[in-house]
């Protein structure tokens, strides 16, 4: 009895010391729980995060633009962030750091209904166009005029905040730029306003990663960054190779918000747009960005990449 009672013991101190062992980390989004951020919590769900001696904890924002200052300032491990807003962020001192990727190309688009009479990116001289935040949003639409003769001068632009499909819809603006065409497309089309996309990357603009992973760059050496890009590229492997079984897995997470038709909808047009290896490092496309960002002055000067970016893990 004494030495089945000292094998108990035994077992339940190895379990409580691989408990011990977990290393938190305290990730914030970029916004509430959506589909492009299935990587994650496939891997949170799936278990691949504690498989690799993890406790991750994942938070939505309140203030979608606080996580890159909090991770700065030491408040949180890893935020979810943008490759544009990172080159502006770096500009102004935060020292941040990207380590991995969720979405590896623009999800931004301009959008209009499809029972407008834009047919095509010219057509929009004279027209309204409603966008959320000045500054790199503005700078892709300048750009995407001038892919047609015309420039910021033709078009009338309105600050609608977040309200890009209402103010579309209502005939507030002819048309939408910062819509996401997973999203605002489903979202349009599941209201019976269906809407056609014009992308970035396919007038004038250099293509950049959506979505991003950063870290503070203090901290970069902690060997919990591996361990999470490792989790996360199992994710990645998963989602992709069982995108259905995935869906079930990521609804899983939080089933009354998440199971609905816009999420069903938005998962699908996702999925060809992950990351297929999360830590690599497209140089060339980060050189390529922060060129266009220099060029239309949202950031003073070019720094080395190796400043705010870095490969991990490969």
């Amino acid at each position: 009895m004494k030495k089945m009672r000292f094998l108990l013991f035994m077992i339940l101190g190895i379990s409580w010391s691989v408990q011990a062992e977990k290393q938190k980390i305290t990730l914030l989004l970029d916004w509430f729980v959506n589909p492009d951020h299935a990587a994650l919590i496939v891997a949170q769900q799936k278990g691949y995060f504690a498989e690799n001696g993890l406790q991750v904890d994942i938070i939505e924002p309140a203030d979608p633009s606080m996580p890159p200052k909090l991770v700065a300032a030491g408040q949180a491990d890893i935020a979810v962030n943008y490759q544009p807003s990172l080159h502006m962020q770096v500009d102004e001192g935060l020292p941040l750091i990207r380590i991995g990727t969720l979405i590896s190309s623009p999800l931004n688009s301009l959008v209009v209904l499809q029972s407008s009479q834009i047919s095509h990116l010219a057509d929009l001289k004279g027209k309204k166009v409603g966008y959320s935040i000045s500054g790199f949003e503005t700078a892709l639409l300048d750009t995407m005029l001038k892919s047609v003769g015309l420039s910021g001068d033709d078009v009338e632009m309105i600050n609608v905040n977040w309200s890009l499909s209402p103010a579309l819809i209502s005939g507030q603006v002819h048309a939408v730029i910062g819509s996401f065409r997973n999203f605002e497309l489903n979202q349009l089309d599941i209201e019976k306003h269906p809407g056609k996309a014009f992308f970035p990357e396919q007038h004038g603009v250099p293509s950049y990663e959506e979505l991003i992973l950063v870290v503070n760059k203090d901290r970069l050496q902690a060997p919990k960054f591996k361990q999470f890009l490792t989790a996360l590229q199992q994710a990645s492997d998963y989602v992709r190779a069982n995108p259905d079984e995935a869906w079930q897995v990521f609804v899983s997470y939080k089933p009354q918000e998440l199971d609905n038709e816009l999420n069903r909808r938005a998962w699908r047009d996702t999925l060809p747009y992950l990351s297929q290896h999360v830590g690599i490092l497209n140089r060339q496309k980060y050189q390529e960005v922060a060129e266009f960002m220099a060029k239309h002055k949202l950031i003073k000067k070019i720094p080395n990449i190796e400043d705010y970016a870095v490969e991990l893990v490969k």
